[in-house]
């Protein structure tokens, strides 16, 4: 049960986000956004505060780069899979743009495919093991790691008062930093199988923003005229 709890986990996650977008897709956009909007806001304060502290005052906050960069980390891992769900991503089409359409249909459907097995596989690869390949661990299993020996980070750490009070480790523990690595993916492997279904009923085209540059352009072009 140790093993499979996190699986399970991940699941439950994808489940909320499912139902909730079923019952109140808008609900889940401003959340995703909210979330998105949130991270980047704290991870902008913070480094202009440690740098007025640090230039200003000759002072600052110990934990400040190591927090940016967790904050970073979860904007990328939990952004990926709204920009996946939104066509945000972009990539070059120059090639499947000149195939028949059933053609470029298996194309969109297989580059989608293809996200979704990225997702699986750093979710866990140790059942590639059973094609033969040497593959052990993933997501999971690191993060699994880290809430059984419950490391703490390098230099982030609990208030005094939280410590004194919930009697907690002087550290943040690792384990809750990098949650967002199984959660993350778990989101974006939902992402991928919902784009190869949109693209298979044809209520989509691809997984990327292939024309989004030449949108713009198209868009623009008559601006510097005025």
């Amino acid at each position: 049960m140790g093993v499979i709890w996190p699986y399970l986990g991940i699941l439950l996650v994808v489940a909320i986000f499912y139902f909730w977008e079923r019952k109140n897709p808008s609900a889940v956009n401003r959340f995703e956004e909210n979330v998105i909007a949130i991270i980047m806001a704290v991870i902008t304060i913070v480094s202009f505060v440690q740098v007025i502290a640090r230039y200003g005052f000759n002072t600052g906050w110990g934990g400040a780069l190591e927090f940016t960069r967790i904050a970073f980390a979860w904007l990328i891992l939990f952004g990926m899979s709204y920009a996946l769900k939104i066509n945000a991503h972009l990539g070059v089409d120059a090639f499947i743009r000149m195939l028949p359409k059933k053609p470029f249909k298996v194309v969109a459907i297989f580059g989608a495919v293809c996200c979704f097995m990225y997702a699986v596989i750093l979710i866990s690869a140790t059942w590639l093991e059973f094609f033969g390949a040497n593959s052990k661990g993933g997501a999971v299993d690191y993060w699994s790691k880290m809430f059984k020996l419950g490391i703490g980070l390098d230099d982030l750490r609990y208030p005094e008062w939280m410590q004194n009070t919930l009697g907690l480790q002087e550290r943040v523990q690792r384990w809750i930093a990098y949650l967002i690595l199984p959660v993350g993916l778990g989101l974006f492997g939902f992402r991928s199988l919902q784009a190869i279904i949109a693209i298979w009923r044809g209520d989509r085209e691809l997984i990327i923003a292939g024309h989004e540059a030449e949108e713009l352009v198209a868009e623009n072009k008559d601006k510097l005229k005025d």
